[in-house]
């Protein structure tokens, strides 16, 4: 799966979030300044070429859905992550994150918690 820009990710939130949309309903979703209608309408473009974004044609316009689900690019791009800057170690990941970010025991049990819940759930 190929790696996303900013701008192209920007993008699938949208559409994650929405479900479908055509590129008016996209522009809507961001604060102001909004982005150029061309703008959006290329990145749409560029995302359906990665194979992220497909549309079905509705009137003289296109109403665009996600290919790729959420979860599935977001495993994808923490897996690069932990390869790229942690070795592969998830261990190494959450211990620099916690340091980083001042995670204290009571959150970290928290976390723990949450985890385990919805690893019973499955």
């Amino acid at each position: 799966m190929k790696q996303l820009t900013k701008a192209e990710e920007d993008i699938m939130q949208v559409l994650w979030d929405l479900g479908e949309a055509n590129v008016a309903s996209i522009i809507e979703q961001f604060p102001e300044p909004k982005p150029a209608y061309n703008t959006v309408s290329t990145i749409v473009r560029i995302l359906e070429s990665k194979d992220f974004v497909n549309y079905r044609k509705e009137g003289r316009g296109h109403i665009y859905f996600p290919k790729v689900k959420k979860t599935e690019y977001s495993n994808q791009s923490l897996n690069k992550l932990m390869d790229g800057y942690f070795q592969g170690s998830f261990k190494s990941m959450v211990s620099f994150f916690m340091k980083k970010n001042d995670i204290s025991i009571s959150e970290m049990e928290s976390i723990m918690k949450e985890i385990n819940t919805d690893k019973d759930s499955k």
